[in-house]
């Protein structure tokens, strides 16, 4: 082999275990619980993109007792039963690793750790490098110049170096250290009162365990000396049990355990049943475009051809493009129009970029489509159907007709489930890659307006989402039927749809001048209170910085309970905390009063005059059906739930929601 082959060995064990305690509390709807499968997963993930391995073998420890178990019966004695939560997660773990196109590997009566050594000693001598896919430092004794261990959660690799430099030895004179300083972790005794510094240090000294006990008169130590001689053969029966064996029964394939690509469908069908979202869109296929008929539609003549086709076809998907996620401001753009599977329209009315190609301006192409739009015999079809019923009645246009909504519809289906966008329910349900806004529209200081984006990118964009949630209407229906929900989403959640536009419509009238008044009036009490604040501080600092805080309550006051944040970056000053504190010292009280005034005044009174609409005076929120596992509705831009009641500060900003005369 004229250049070195790397095989990478994967410790499977160890990473199920190390995963399983990283991650807590992650289950799916189903109360299977996934944080194993997840971390393990993850650390493939990594090895993929990082490495790209071309060989690659994973190794699991087969269930029952090893040889070390006949040699010392107590080995690993110490272990408590697999917790049942990891033991429901081994099936999909080999799943997915079967997924992933991983020779799986486990051998009766032999630990994972021999495995891998066998296997390392065996492809070295057949040239290949070899990579052990590990974090255990038991595995640190079979580094060579041709082998190294990485760990991708810690993303650290293990070398000769790093051996030398770490313990001041070679890798094989490692076994000779664990005889001396045992394992509690597997039980291994090693010899009482000899940690890792002290047993390194000796095996450095004489060279080996035998060494050590060749030259036992020269440890001058009294009781360490004492303790060696008492343990002699615990020493060199620890030394057995911690020795990677070479020569388990394993077979080294022709191929050196070459890595076909993934089983994408598979791993999307596991990633589905465990609800790993993300990972489920990362092997969703991608969208193909090339047989789809999505066509832009830029004429009055084709225009009234699509009229005709829609009012024909009695039910039909729509979407509509805008410039603004806010129904209420939002600009017409274009509307999408879809019938068929893989079919859909694109009506472009405001794309105004650059060399835009003429367009139909939209009051003419809303007064051509008026009649199949304002048809009640013509069933409508959307996602999030309430957003484009707006922007559409507020230029001008009547719908009626409105019968399904994909998000409604996979909200009852799935009331657990996180999101229900149409991005999600194309990976759950058709295991497809939608093209995304940021496909289109860029993402951070570079997005656009959808009526810059060019229309080579905004016809197959738009189309898509017209076209997948014809399809997913498709699909779901004859679930909600199935599922006994089909007289719940038609006499209960899809006429609350209308009812629930016609609330944001309307909206909340609010006193603009009360809500200023209480601004001012909240700016001045906490100017107030600072000041007060500066007083007990013995000083100025800035109040709404935890660092400055911490240190002005922990050092300079040397107030009880300092506690560290996780990140170690400073002292915790959250409510729990000063709350506590307050019972000792009148300046975290203070504290506390100048944040909820601080609160009150950026997320009500300042906030909910900036939300007021320019044309119609009112706060118009958003009534979410698909938010709240438990049926109720939900509020966004503002929660109008959240308002203050029980302090007189928050009864205020109750008083600015007023009728009108």
């Amino acid at each position: 082999m004229s250049e070195r082959e790397t095989l990478y060995l994967l410790d499977g064990t160890a990473y199920v275990h190390r995963a399983f305690h990283a991650i807590r509390g992650l289950s799916n709807s189903r109360g299977l619980p996934t944080n194993a499968a997840f971390g393990f997963t993850r650390i493939l993930m990594k090895l993929m993109e990082d490495r790209k391995p071309r060989h690659a073998a994973m190794v699991f420890d087969a269930r029952g007792p090893t040889f070390r178990h006949e040699a010392f019966a107590a080995y690993k004695a110490n272990r408590p039963p697999m917790d049942p939560n990891l033991a429901a997660q081994i099936p999909y773990i080999h799943k997915i690793s079967e997924a992933f196109r991983f020779p799986v590997l486990s051998q009766q009566g032999w630990e994972a750790d021999d495995l891998i050594a066998t296997l390392a000693r065996m492809a070295q001598e057949r040239g290949y490098s070899v990579v052990m896919v590990t974090g255990d430092k038991d595995m640190n004794q079979l580094i060579t110049e041709n082998c190294v261990a990485w760990d991708p959660m810690a993303d650290k690799t293990r070398d000769l170096a790093w051996v030398k430099e770490t313990y001041g030895l070679s890798p094989e004179k490692l076994a000779d250290v664990q005889g001396l300083m045992g394992d509690p972790t597997d039980n291994i005794p090693g010899v009482p009162g000899i940690g890792e510094k002290t047993a390194a240090a000796l095996i450095a000294r004489f060279g080996s365990l035998e060494g050590v006990y060749g030259h036992l008169s020269e440890i001058t130590a009294k009781k360490q000396r004492e303790s060696l001689e008492t343990f002699r053969d615990q020493a060199f029966l620890s030394r057995e049990l911690a020795t990677m064996a070479k020569n388990a029964p394993v077979a080294f394939p022709p191929d050196g355990f070459a890595l076909p690509a993934p089983d994408r469908q598979a791993l999307l069908d596991l990633f589905r049943e465990l609800e790993f979202r993300q990972l489920a869109d990362a092997f969703a296929a991608p969208a193909d475009l090339s047989e789809k008929g999505y066509e832009a539609v830029l004429t009055v003549e084709g225009l009234k051809a699509l009229a005709a086709d829609l009012a024909r076809s009695g039910r039909f998907a729509l979407d509509t493009e805008t410039t603004s996620r806010d129904p209420m401001r939002a600009r017409l753009v274009g509307m999408s129009f879809s019938f068929a599977p893989h079919r859909a329209w694109y009506v472009p009315v405001g794309h105004s970029y650059l060399g835009a190609p003429d367009q139909v301006d939209a009051e003419t192409a809303l007064s051509v489509l008026s009649p199949v739009l304002a048809d009640p015999k013509v069933k409508k079809v959307g996602q999030n159907i309430k957003y484009d019923w707006i922007v559409l009645t507020r230029h001008g246009a009547e719908l009626n007709g409105v019968d399904f909504d994909t998000m409604v519809a996979s909200y009852l289906l799935n009331p657990g489930q996180r999101t229900h966008g149409l991005d999600q329910i194309a990976a759950d349900l058709l295991g497809h890659k939608m093209i995304t806004f940021q496909d289109v529209a860029g993402k951070g200081p570079r997005e656009v307006t959808f009526d810059k984006v060019p229309l080579d990118r905004a016809v197959p964009y738009s189309c898509e989402d017209a076209d997948i949630t014809w399809i997913v209407h498709e699909k779901l229906s004859p679930l909600l039927s199935e599922n006994g929900l089909t007289p719940l989403f038609e006499t209960v959640e899809m006429p609350l749809v209308e009812v629930l536009k016609d609330l944001e419509m309307t909206g909340i009238r609010v006193d603009a001048k009360h809500l200023e008044a209480l601004s001012a009036g909240f700016a001045k009490d906490m100017a107030r209170i600072e000041d007060q604040i500066f007083r007990l501080a013995g000083g100025e600092f800035n109040i709404s910085s935890p660092q400055q805080l911490g240190r002005v309550l922990f050092e300079k006051l040397a107030l009880p309970f300092g506690k560290k944040t996780k990140m170690k970056t400073g002292y915790s000053t959250d409510v729990e905390v000063l709350t506590r504190l307050a019972a000792h010292h009148k300046l975290p009280a203070l504290v506390l009063q100048y944040r909820g005034l601080a609160k009150l005044k950026s997320t009500y009174a300042d906030a909910l005059v900036a939300l007021i609409h320019p044309e119609t005076g009112r706060v118009h929120t958003s009534f979410n059906q698909d938010v709240a596992a438990t049926g109720r509705l939900s509020s966004s831009d503002p929660n109008l739930q959240n308002i203050p009641v029980r302090s007189e500060e928050g009864r205020r900003i109750r008083q600015a929601f007023v009728p009108e005369p």
